[in-house]
Order: structure tokens, then C-alpha cells, then sequence
């Protein structure tokens, strides 16, 4: 299992505590803004995980990740906007908590059953992807990506 189901718990608190952007909103301030493509139903949240080094990375959330932004999924549309960043190397981790239990979901197996998708692309096959496989280089200027889900 790629996160425990401890750690999504405490994302919702993120909401209302920690930094992060509305889905939807539109701006041309520096920073990295993510484009969720391929959300399969508006039930539930995207949440989007940030990572500024490979420490904890896909799994360690709660710890490790630097930004976490949690949103509704209207008209299943998603944006995570992170700003005020610093020059560096990056990787995102985006899920889709269809039944918003704080984690994702698996079967038997440990094979997501919602959606998962992270930076980059890396095909996720027998394992998640290394921070390395994810990351990317941010100048601090404008940076749009976008991230399909995988069900």
C-alpha cells in the first residue's frame, strides 16, 4: 500500500491549515500549477502532494511532503496551484479519494483502486515511482503541468 491510511486522514485538516491554492483559480503568479486531467466522477477530492526531496516520497505524505492542497472535484475539473517557491527540484503525487476515507483505496494485491497519477508520467507497474522518476527541475517562474489519473 503506497500511503497509509493514517497519514491521508490528516490531509483534510491541511484545508483549513496548511498553504495551498483553490481548484479552478486562474493566475499568472509565479509558481507550479497543476492541471488534473481524466477524473473519472466529481465524487469525492483530488489531493495533491508536493515534494522538494526523495525523503518519504510517494508514501510519507503527512511527513515529508513540503505542500498539500485537498479540493472538491466540481464538474470533474481539478487545479492544485502551489506558489511562493524557491528554485529547485520537485515531484508531485496527485490521488483521487473518490470516498474521501483519508487514503486510497487497494485491492488485495496493494493495486490502487482510485486514482492515482504522479509528475513526469512514470508508468507505475509493480511499485510506485522513485522520486527521481517524478521529479522535475522549477526555475521560480510560471510552470504549467499537467498529471493524468490512472484507475
Amino acid at each position: 500500500m503506497w500511503l497509509r491510511s493514517r497519514q491521508w486522514a490528516r490531509v483534510g485538516w491541511l484545508m483549513l491549515m496548511g498553504p495551498g491554492v483553490v481548484a479552478g483559480q486562474t493566475s499568472a503568479c509565479p509558481g507550479i500549477h497543476v492541471t488534473i486531467l481524466n477524473i473519472r466522477n466529481s465524487i469525492g477530492t483530488v489531493d495533491c502532494a508536493l515534494f522538494d526531496s526523495p525523503n518519504g516520497f510517494p508514501r510519507d505524505v503527512m511527513q515529508s511532503a513540503m505542500r498539500v492542497v485537498v479540493m472538491k472535484v466540481p464538474n470533474r475539473r481539478a487545479r492544485c496551484d502551489f506558489e511562493g517557491l524557491h528554485s529547485g527540484t520537485y515531484a508531485l503525487v496527485v490521488l483521487h479519494d473518490e470516498n474521501m476515507n483519508g487514503k486510497i483505496d487497494t485491492n488485495w494485491l496493494g493495486v490502487p483502486k482510485e486514482g492515482y497519477g504522479f509528475s513526469n508520467d512514470p508508468k507505475a507497474v509493480f511499485r510506485a515511482p522513485s522520486f527521481s522518476d517524478a521529479s522535475f527541475v522549477y526555475d521560480g517562474k510560471s510552470l504549467d503541468l499537467t498529471i493524468t489519473l490512472r484507475y
